[in-house]
């Protein structure tokens, strides 16, 4: 069943975030949760294969840490926020997902006492399901994809007449961005943060906190080459549908781009790589066993695009360079993570 979409998005960023409303929305931010750390792992630089001598850096930001797991937790702290201060109390609220935005509604949204309908695709991560229903969420299977999920809880909240959260909105990139304003803070002289893409929010905020607090590092965006809806889309300046057959980057998984974003990232970023599931399972691996860390898909995606770049042609991208990373999430079910770790995924890895 499809319906149109969130109401109004190509209006929700038509001027741009100042620094005095993304620091408003990160004191909302940091009265429900602490900054999450960036450092600095010898083994993972060691691995990008740059001279020791060469004063090659490469921070990780790690939003791996919130409290569910994910950068985007920040977003649903803003939007709730900001939703229920600004006008009469909705009924409930209903959103789509593969998980990590989902578990950000369904918290925020407990913590205000809302009910909650997530729609999220069939086959979708069994942890990550189990995450939004332990919050209080009702969760309803529908579609084959991200976007079909997207437009029949669309069409569920109308039917309702509950509130729907838009994937993409103002006031999420306003929050999710205050992991930008710690890690720039902390770290201002980056030359490159390489952030993953999936509805954008996240590669939004960063962008927005650069220019807000007027630096000048590069940021590069990281798609899947099994959902490169935003590379086409950005190369071609204009919203390109394509399908998904990524099986590992699911917080990747977009077939439709979102116009509003695109609006922020063409002229915002300084490039696009794409990188594929093998990449991001080799990701995967390291990071572990360099920092012990568990990044879901779509949290080791921006090191497989750094990986990628140092080892390439393009190694003066990366070498002599202070780089960062956004290790997004954490969110990876048991049994894929023991296949990735032991090399037999993705191949054998259904979502």
């Amino acid at each position: 069943m499809s319906a149109p979409l969130d109401i109004a998005l190509s209006e929700t960023l038509s001027k741009p975030l100042g620094l005095a409303d993304l620091q408003a929305a990160a004191r909302t931010v940091h009265a429900a949760m602490p900054p999450t750390p960036q450092y600095r792992w010898p083994l993972l630089e060691a691995a990008l294969g740059a001279p020791a001598s060469d004063g090659t850096e490469l921070w990780v930001k790690h939003e791996n840490h919130t409290p569910v797991g994910a950068f985007k937790v920040r977003g649903g702290l803003v939007y709730f926020d900001r939703l229920m201060r600004g006008g009469p109390r909705p009924a409930g609220v209903v959103s789509a997902t593969r998980g990590n935005h989902g578990q950000s509604v369904a918290l925020a949204a407990r913590a205000h006492g809302l009910p909650v309908l997530i729609v999220v695709p069939h086959g979708n991560s069994t942890e990550k399901n189990a995450a939004m229903r332990a919050l209080g969420a009702e969760l309803l299977e529908h579609g084959d994809d991200f976007q079909a999920a997207r437009e029949h809880a669309a069409y569920l909240a109308r039917e309702r007449g509950w509130q729907m959260v838009p994937s993409f909105h103002a006031d999420l990139v306003a929050g999710v961005a205050s992991y930008a304003l710690e890690l720039l803070g902390a770290q201002p002289d980056l030359h490159t943060v390489y952030v993953p893409i999936g509805m954008g929010s996240g590669a939004c905020g960063l962008v927005a906190a650069r220019d807000a607090l007027g630096l000048s590092c590069e940021v590069v965006g990281v798609v899947s080459t099994g959902a490169p809806a935003y590379a086409l889309s950005i190369a071609q300046r204009k919203c390109v549908e394509h399908a998904v057959t990524t099986q590992l980057a699911d917080g990747m998984a977009c077939r439709s781009p979102d116009q509003a974003a695109l609006d922020l990232l063409i002229p915002g970023l300084a490039r696009v790589v794409s990188v594929s599931d093998d990449e991001v399972a080799q990701a995967m691996r390291v990071l572990f066993e360099c920092t012990h860390q568990v990044a879901e898909g779509a949290g080791a995606a921006a090191l497989a695009a750094v990986m990628q770049e140092a080892r390439g042609p393009h190694a003066s991208r990366v070498h002599g360079r202070r780089n960062a990373i956004v290790l997004s999430g954490g969110n990876v079910d048991r049994s894929v993570y023991a296949r990735v770790l032991d090399g037999t995924a993705p191949a054998q890895v259904p979502i």
